[in-house]
């Protein structure tokens, strides 16, 4: 069985604490290496499996990065190809049915975004597109000069345009903070608190954001009903899923679904390490035509 792990020239050893799958990998006796996704001299029809991990870089060339994985057998793809079309474009949060989430409306346009941030007093715009927290910029007056704007985070990120989703500021990101929890081939694997930087609603690591890993506490219940909406949507399982929460009125609500390639937190706690070897050694034997 030979598993490829998709990755970006940023990263060609893998995320952050790949050390950690990289040895239960070597342990169960599985054939895997990390792969640029967008090396042309990788031979992907090779693998029994691919799974696409660490391809941060993808959000600025999603149309190469979709066909990229359109072009792979999609029976040796975890997740696929169509769920990562999907999932790419944060519209999605506007179509998720009666799953509990954050308030989200779409915005084309400066009149959009106006209205949008109208209606929701202060809020929070961010490219549908984009990862990281890049671009994301919280708004209290619809004639804010920079809605409509391309915006660029920091320093080092490029700018990032829209189209852009438009939801209300979810104060308790102050407070509660995000909680991330995986869900890996169908059972629950690890819950991360995650709070932000001061002065800043963003957790991501980049703008000072902190990471711990949590007991599953009472979110473990929503997370499983986001994994089984998703599934449903697909008419098939999905082989692995990040659910983001937030406090929103009192109870949590999805903030994002994370389905293309969510970090693990590898670096922070090894708890995901050996759950998704476990999927991957699976997967690979399924797609292989073995026994599982």
């Amino acid at each position: 069985m030979r598993v490829l792990l998709a990755t970006s020239g940023d990263l060609p050893q893998g995320e952050p604490g790949a050390p950690v799958l990289d040895a239960e990998l070597s342990e169960r006796g599985v054939d895997f290496a990390w792969a640029r996704w967008d090396d042309d001299d990788v031979d992907w029809a090779a693998a029994d499996l691919v799974a696409v991990r660490s391809t941060w870089d993808y959000v600025t060339r999603p149309t190469k990065f979709l066909a990229w994985a359109a072009s792979l057998d999609q029976a040796r793809l975890l997740n696929g190809a169509d769920v990562f079309t999907w999932n790419h474009d944060k519209r999605y949060l506007a179509e998720l049915g009666d799953l509990p989430a954050v308030p989200t409306v779409l915005a084309d346009d400066r009149a959009g975004l106006a209205e949008a941030v109208a209606r929701f007093g202060t809020a929070v715009v961010k490219p549908r597109v984009g990862a990281g927290g890049a671009g994301l910029i919280v708004v209290t007056d619809p004639e804010d000069p920079r809605l409509g704007r391309p915006v660029r985070s920091l320093p080092d990120y490029p700018e990032v345009d829209g189209p852009w989703v438009v939801q209300p500021l979810v104060e308790s990101i102050r407070t509660h903070g995000e909680v991330s929890v995986y869900v890996l081939d169908g059972q629950l694997s690890q819950r991360f608190d995650k709070q932000p930087g001061a002065d800043d609603v963003r957790v991501n690591e980049e703008f000072g954001g902190r990471v711990r890993a949590a007991d599953m506490g009472d979110v473990g219940e929503l997370a499983l009903r986001a994994y089984d909406v998703t599934c449903e949507r697909f008419g098939r399982p999905v082989d692995y899923l990040r659910v983001d929460l937030l406090q929103w009125e009192g109870d949590w609500v999805v903030s994002e679904l994370e389905l293309i390639e969510p970090g693990l937190y590898l670096d922070v706690s090894p708890a995901n390490a050996a759950p998704f070897a476990d999927l991957l050694e699976a997967a690979g034997r399924r797609s292989a035509g073995a026994t599982v």
